[in-house]
């Protein structure tokens, strides 16, 4: 039996980590959230994440940030972005970098939902 894809949420904003962690467990995967960057590095969800739903702006380590410290330790995971302030260098540099996509809020369950079953049919080919 194939293991339950593990999807993190790293939000500052709550009401997000919430909705979402409801949307993502809805479709039967596991989710955990994290208010910061930081808060996910040092988690033991860093070794079995399938995916990371992340906000681009939070306090101390943006969404961007955790991607570049991310893969300076060698993990490659991958990110779905999430904004309320699109900026169009942030997005170029995200997905240079490997996003799978930057969403901007609020942005529709489903548009997300594409997004998750992209990352996961491409874990499922490897």
């Amino acid at each position: 039996m194939a293991e339950t894809p593990v999807i993190c949420i790293i939000d500052d904003d709550e009401s997000v980590r919430v909705a979402t962690r409801s949307l993502v467990r809805s479709l039967g995967f596991a989710a955990y959230t994290f208010d910061s960057a930081e808060a996910f590095l040092v988690s033991p969800r860093l070794d079995d994440a399938s995916c990371l739903i992340s906000d681009v702006r939070m306090p101390a380590m943006s969404g961007v940030e955790l991607q570049d410290r991310l893969q300076s330790i060698g993990r490659t995971i991958p990110i779905i972005f999430i904004t309320a302030f699109p900026d169009d260098a942030i997005r170029a540099r995200a997905m240079n970098a490997g996003a799978v996509a930057v969403l901007t809020k609020p942005f529709y369950g489903e548009t997300l939902i594409k997004c998750i079953d992209s990352v996961l049919k491409r874990k499922d080919k490897r």
